[in-house]
């Protein structure tokens, strides 16, 4: 579901199907009645989602369990062919005549495809945004990193520099609300079970949001520091945030997220008194990843270290070049 500025709504929440086992009644011989339990040895291909840890063979290297639901339910163009084959092996006391073939390249081809599709539609939102003078921002995190009490703070020291958001979570306004509540116009994408955004629903949410050329469009990514590495948005640099309550070798356990961005703020500094947590080791981490990527040590409550956040946005405005109104 996508909600507008002014609370209109695109349908989107993601549905997945059941998946319980069967069990049946057989009458024996005798007439009397038991039950067994039943089930067999097979491989075979599903559309359909899983609740359970799953290995896949795609075009990203994950070792973790995560539930890839993506299944959205757009107004407007979306295409997310995320078909996923799997092999997962059933214990059944009698033989099914199932014989399926699963040849692992054709996962892999069709992860290829989907990213190259949504490489494509990021590519057209780059383009829409170039053409409008538009800084976009992708900012990702883990779920709870402080990413919405950022924007808030940055919204409301900002006042230079006219700022549009653009919400994903799963579900809910309640963040896309705390925005508006700062002045800011913001548009909410709820994803459903789909644990990202990408380029087809963030092109629908930027003409939801209809930015002014010249602005600054901050996109609030799901919280996963998985998929969004992957999902180009057209955006001009993903920020990603972390915080000090979690951990000081988060980078090198996500190192494509970190790869990916330009720019990495370690928020909640404040409490470094209270926590395990080595900075310098953490950025050393990140950087063993990215040598390029910028940081900024930073507390969204106190708005220690905000400053060198705001000037590396304001640096960003400056390197979009802003077309001139033809007479």
């Amino acid at each position: 579901m996508i909600t507008g500025p002014h609370d209109e709504q695109y349908d989107g929440d993601g549905r997945r199907p059941d998946h319980d086992a069967d069990h049946r009644e057989h009458d024996r011989a005798d007439g009397r009645e038991r039950r067994h339990d039943h089930s067999h040895d097979h491989d075979h291909e599903h559309s359909h989602d899983h609740d359970y840890a799953h290995d896949h063979d795609d075009a990203h290297d994950h070792d973790y369990a995560h539930d890839h639901d993506d299944a959205h339910d757009h107004d407007y163009a979306h295409e997310h062919d995320h078909a996923h084959e799997h092999d997962h092996a059933h214990s059944h006391g009698h033989e099914h005549p199932h014989d399926h073939t699963h040849v692992a390249t054709e996962t892999v081809t069709l992860e290829q495809k989907v990213l190259a599709k949504n490489d494509e539609l990021a590519q057209r939102n780059r383009q829409w945004l170039a053409d409008r003078g538009i800084l976009a921002l992708n900012v990702t995190s883990s779920p709870g990193a402080g990413k919405t009490t950022l924007l808030e703070r940055t919204v409301r020291d900002c006042t230079d520099i006219p700022i549009g958001v653009i919400e994903g979570d799963q579900e809910t306004r309640l963040d896309a609300q705390r925005i508006e509540a700062t002045g800011c116009r913001a548009v909410q994408i709820n994803t459903g079970s789909g644990c990202h955004l990408d380029a087809a629903m963030t092109r629908g949410a930027l003409d939801a949001l209809d930015p002014p050329p010249g602005s600054v469009v901050i996109i609030e990514n799901v919280g996963n520091l998985v998929c969004p590495a992957l999902f180009d948005l057209g955006e001009y640099a993903k920020v990603v945030v972390i915080s000090v309550t979690e951990g000081t070798d988060k980078p090198l356990k996500y190192p494509h997220m970190f790869a990916a961005a330009g720019l990495m703020l370690i928020n909640k500094i404040d409490l470094l008194p209270y926590v395990d947590f080595d900075l310098h080791a953490c950025v050393r981490y990140a950087r063993s990843a990215n040598p390029d990527l910028a940081v900024c040590a930073v507390s969204a409550t106190t708005g220690a270290g905000l400053s060198s956040w705001y000037d590396w946005l304001r640096a960003g405005c400056r390197s979009v070049e802003v077309p001139i109104p033809q007479a």
